[in-house]
């Protein structure tokens, strides 16, 4: 018996399960010059000083939170999380024109 969960394609592990495998979502395999990159590029990311965990979790909250609710909604949200509202340059990024 298999376990569903192993081939899930949903939540936030789904993308980490499948480069570990070398992967991709659709179970077809990922180039080997592409994990090196990934690779590469991940491995001074472990290395980085990190300054808190509430900053990363507002971080991680804007960047996902900016794909999914509208800005005002968002901005409430943090606000109510006493977390800073949304800056200007986060607005300009996530919500300005594509």
């Amino acid at each position: 018996m298999t376990n569903p969960q192993s081939s899930s394609t949903t939540g936030a592990d789904a993308v980490d399960v499948a480069i570990a495998k070398g992967l991709d979502l659709d179970g077809s395999p990922i180039p080997p010059a592409k994990l090196e990159v990934y690779t590469k590029v991940m491995a001074f990311e472990a290395g980085r000083q990190r300054s808190g965990v509430t900053n990363t979790m507002r971080s991680r909250t804007v960047r996902i939170g900016a794909k999914h609710l509208p800005q005002a909604e968002l901005n409430q949200m943090l606000i109510d999380a006493d977390w800073a509202p949304l800056k200007d340059k986060e607005i300009a990024f996530y919500y300005g024109p594509k």
